[in-house]
């Protein structure tokens, strides 16, 4: 799996499972647990992660959807 974006933003992050989820593209989201570290406080970010052959189409979906800007840029 490959990280796809990072955010606090929850309503952002079900945006992302659903596209993902409607285009048949395995995801999973990384570190949502961490709010046990954290207090709650929704400080640490969240990592959409998408299969790796897949990250193409996954980065299309959201270019196609407007949210690209939440992309992390590839390395």
């Amino acid at each position: 799996m490959i990280e796809l974006m990072r955010t606090n933003d929850p309503v952002l992050i079900s945006f992302v499972e659903s596209l993902m989820r409607d285009a048949g593209i395995g995801f999973f989201v990384a570190d949502q647990n961490m709010s046990i570290v954290e207090g709650s406080l929704g400080i640490l970010p969240k990592r959409v992660m998408v299969e790796r052959d897949r990250e193409a189409e996954a980065r299309r979906i959201l270019v196609d959807a407007g949210i690209s800007h939440e992309m992390k840029d590839r390395r």
